[in-house]
């Protein structure tokens, strides 16, 4: 990475920081530990499965819902790292807070998650939108691309951590309760994405803005309304976010549905996790590729491979039987998984006004989010109608082939700048 810029390196960084909150707290321990905690306060478990889920759906939708007006604002000079550091404070702060909630305390333990998953969601709308301003055109795709991958490798480290304290705690191996192990977990979560992000902090700046009016709030609401009113000279973005709503949430959806799966056909939670270890490295070096294909093919090239990678993951799952078979299929989800979110961000990137970035990765976020809904419940539906998970599996199917017809309609970006450069002269 001696070839990247100090402002490339920083950006880059804050995926090796804050992935380590997905892994640990969003994936693995704090559900957990919020079992068991929801136990110790007499709750039952249909009860805080329950509340779990409401917990991060309210959250998302908070942030999904404010992304826009939010993104909006930050376009004005000087609000993005305004903005990017308040949500970021309140996820690492929240993180920490976790650690002092007592063991018998679920909802407050859930109203601390609520605010982490604010920050976490929150931070990521700016750091996404701040790729304009750290890099160029022509070297979106391969920084976008390294952010991921270093996020793969960068969860793995405290990730490590974390497990080899739980586990010798639970063989008695360390004279401390599970308890006090998952709050050990949660400060060094807390404490690798704090020092990690603190390069961006310093380094990374806003370049592309408009200039500050009297009235930002009013005034930013009046440019979201001539957002939307202009939308037809938004024709490439708007197509693209059509197409991304689709293939993206196929992606999320055997992300999250992959755990399931897996015990389904008999894994145990110990293989499990070794899986999504593994994964994580296998994603690393596919990602950096996918990034320097993009850049020598053209990133919509890399996407449709994504797409269709994906397509074929689907069809292998509707057969797969056996604990080798997910094996295969966990790998294979590891070669295309990062590639596919890194150049989707990049080419939304070169295709959206760099001085309207935050608004623009507003919406960004709104689909990507709302996109985490219609595919769990679609192979819901078709497991529980057909009785078959590998139904629900290969139903993902329909989801990849109407992004992939979508992102065919999507104007070269050349022509997609000519029309937003455009519209932004008549929106200034």
């Amino acid at each position: 990475m001696n070839h990247l810029t100090r402002q490339e390196k920083s950006w880059i960084l804050y995926d090796w920081a804050n992935s380590a909150y997905s892994m640990t707290i969003t994936s693995t321990i704090l559900p957990i530990y919020f079992k068991m905690v929801a136990s110790n306060g007499h709750m039952s478990s249909t009860d805080s499965t329950a509340l779990w889920g409401y917990t991060i759906s309210l959250s998302t939708l908070i942030v999904s819902l404010l992304a826009p007006i939010l993104g909006t604002i930050a376009d004005y000079k000087g609000f993005k790292k305004k903005f990017f550091t308040t949500f970021f404070s309140i996820g690492v702060v929240s993180t920490i807070a976790l650690a002092l909630v007592p063991e018998n305390q679920p909802f407050l333990l859930l109203i601390l998650y609520g605010f982490c998953v604010l920050g976490f969601a929150g931070g990521n709308i700016f750091y996404d939108a701040f790729l304009v301003d750290v890099t160029t055109n022509e070297r979106m795709d391969k920084i976008s691309s390294y952010g991921f991958a270093m996020g793969y490798i960068g969860s793995t480290i405290p990730f490590i951590i974390c497990i080899i304290i739980v586990l010798l705690t639970q063989q008695g191996l360390l004279p401390i309760s599970l308890g006090l192990a998952c709050k050990i977990t949660f400060l060094i979560t807390a404490l690798w994405w704090g020092i990690f992000t603190l390069p961006l902090l310093k380094n990374v700046k806003q370049t592309y803005y408009i200039e500050p009016e009297s009235h930002p709030i009013s005034s930013s609401f009046k440019r979201l309304f001539n957002t939307f009113k202009e939308i037809r000279n938004y024709r490439g973005i708007f197509i693209f976010l059509i197409a991304y709503f689709f293939y993206i949430d196929g992606v999320d959806t055997i992300i999250g549905m992959s755990t399931s799966y897996g015990t389904d056909l008999g894994i145990s939670m110990t293989t499990l996790l070794i899986i999504l270890l593994l994964t994580q490295f296998v994603a690393f070096p596919f990602t950096i590729l996918y990034g320097k294909l993009a850049t020598k093919w053209g990133a919509k090239k890399l996407l449709y491979i994504g797409i269709i990678t994906y397509i074929c993951i689907c069809f292998y799952g509707y057969f797969i039987k056996t604990a080798l078979d997910f094996w295969v299929l966990a790998m294979a989800v590891g070669s295309a998984q990062g590639g596919i979110q890194a150049i989707s961000r990049s080419y939304f990137a070169k295709l959206v006004p760099k001085e309207k970035s935050n608004e623009f990765f507003g919406f960004y976020n709104i689909f990507g989010k709302f996109a985490a809904i219609m595919g769990p419940f679609l192979v819901a539906l078709v497991t529980q109608l057909t009785g078959r998970t590998n139904n629900g599996i290969i139903s993902l199917i329909i989801l990849f082939i109407i992004g992939f017809i979508m992102l065919m309609r999507v104007p070269d970006i050349e022509q997609s700048h000519q029309k937003e450069d455009h519209s932004s002269e008549l929106n200034l």
